[in-house]
């Protein structure tokens, strides 16, 4: 089975029409994995025994029967979950996260666990226990970070949807470097319960897909209120699926003229350029805006990100669960010797700069202030939402970059996230959808919207798809 052309509506009808069994679409997917991973690396865990749940309801359930990958820092019962960590290497939860158990609900079949940056801290799957990800469009470019397994996964054809979790756009940056669909939601529209922390203000589960319907399908049955979670909004859920077809008249789109810089290459700006002349050519009105504050977003997420990380890896100590150090002499020595050799050194630096940033003699240096910053971050955007309906721009400043070129320059790294991480700051909605090919790699065009108006940005996201019908390419990597 492989899915570059297929969608949850295609596989539902063959379901229900019985052209195909779930029990033989399991096996298929779970074949296909194992043949084309060996040039991917987008798999941590294959579930080779996944089985589709008994008396499965076609018609109840969209998702009932097929497989979906789940990124390997969501908790999954009996199947193993280690963030791509050596720290996590046998960690067997007990447990199902929220969403997964709603997954389980609504029938998907889940089939295995996705490849990431260790405890998802990255923008290129490069910090990986495991080795990195390829890129399916060339297998010598990184697929993005930190959900760039599941990113390479529906990119190449091995399944049809997946799991992600965005920090500061790790779902919408590999979504763009891939040619696919990524959503972050509404910080609060998703429950965390059973997501590994990594930034817990700023931590969200998406959704990434081939084709823009495929994450609504998702994202309904995800979204919506926990009782383990205080941070989940009692907001109704739409059906975001109706948002798909609608006309765009009228939109309002802002373009940011930050995100429209010399900052970003040409060929990235020119494509991003091209789709929203397409948007205007279509009745949306089109409007220059301005995110003042934009240039202080990376130095402000990771004084925030990193002191959240420090203060959340604290359980990791080689007592309770994980990779404990051996030949060990005191308390002391399990502690140190189990995070120095457990952790990798993306893990290893960011603890280090939160835990400096919330020391007693650095908090009100770096910590109070970029809480103040992300206010004025947050303001910026209020501000632009009571005119408008949208904001759209480049994903990415560039298309994928080589593995190896990046990693050893930790600031370049940080930098890739530039026209990302706002929107978790902001704690609003955003996303990833295809706006064309340059140099033969994919890049996409980020539209944001206001708290809990994923709707804006689905209608938004499947006029471009329909437009440009980009999920007709088929990744260069994978035409052998």
């Amino acid at each position: 089975m492989n899915y570059l052309n297929e969608n949850i509506d295609s596989l539902n009808k063959k379901l229900k029409d019985g052209e195909v069994s779930a029990e033989a679409l399991t096996k298929d997917t779970i074949e296909n994995i194992k043949k084309t991973d060996e040039k991917l690396n987008a798999w941590i865990t294959v579930k080779d025994d996944a089985k589709p749940a008994e008396n499965l309801d076609f018609e109840a359930n969209k998702l009932a029967g097929i497989p979906i990958a789940i990124k390997d820092n969501i908790i999954t019962n009996g199947i193993k979950t280690t963030a791509a960590s050596h720290m996590l290497y046998n960690y067997m939860p007990m447990y199902d996260a929220t969403v997964i158990s709603k997954l389980k609900r609504a029938q998907a079949t889940l089939v295995g666990k996705t490849n990431m940056d260790e405890f998802a801290m990255g923008s290129s799957t490069e910090h990986s226990y495991y080795g990195p990800t390829h890129n399916p469009w060339n297998l010598d470019k990184v697929p993005g970070g930190s959900s760039g397994g599941s990113a390479a996964a529906v990119a190449s054809g091995q399944i049809v949807a997946a799991l992600g979790s965005d920090t500061g756009g790790s779902i919408r940056q590999p979504a763009a470097f891939n040619g696919i669909f990524g959503i972050k939601p509404t910080y609060g529209r998703v429950s965390r319960w059973g997501l590994i922390a990594f930034g817990s203000s700023l931590d969200q589960i998406g959704v990434m897909s081939k084709r823009v319907k495929d994450s609504a399908e998702v994202l309904n049955v995800i979204s919506g209120p926990d009782e383990h979670d205080s941070t989940v909004s009692e907001k109704e859920v739409p059906d975001f699926t109706s948002f798909i077809g609608q006309d765009i008249k009228g939109l309002r789109v802002a373009v940011p003229k930050e995100y429209m810089s010399d900052a970003v290459d040409e060929g990235v700006r020119q494509a991003v350029q091209d789709q929203i002349e397409v948007l205007k050519q279509a009745g949306a009105i089109i409007n220059e805006v301005s995110l003042p504050h934009t240039k202080y977003v990376v130095p402000d997420y990771y004084i925030i990100a990193s002191s959240e990380a420090s203060s959340n890896l604290q359980r990791y100590d080689g007592i309770r669960y994980g990779y404990r150090a051996k030949d060990t002499k005191n308390l002391l020595d399990v502690y140190v010797k189990s995070r120095s050799e457990g952790f990798g050194e993306e893990v290893k630096r960011r603890i280090m700069l939160g835990s400096f940033a919330l020391s007693a003699g650095a908090y009100d240096r770096f910590f109070r202030q970029a809480a103040k910053v992300r206010t004025l971050i947050c303001d910026d955007f209020d501000k632009i939402f009571k005119d408008n309906d949208v904001i759209v721009g480049p994903t990415t400043t560039t298309p994928a970059f080589g593995i190896g070129e990046e990693i050893s320059d930790p600031i370049k790294m940080y930098n890739n996230d530039i026209l990302t991480i706002s929107a978790n700051l902001a704690g609003i909605p955003a996303a990833s959808v295809p706006a064309g090919l340059v140099d033969g790699m994919p890049v996409g065009l980020q539209i944001m919207a206001k708290r809990f108006d994923e709707g804006s940005i689905f209608k938004t996201a499947d006029f471009i798809e329909r437009s440009n019908k980009f999920y007709e390419k088929t990744p260069a990597g994978m035409e052998d």
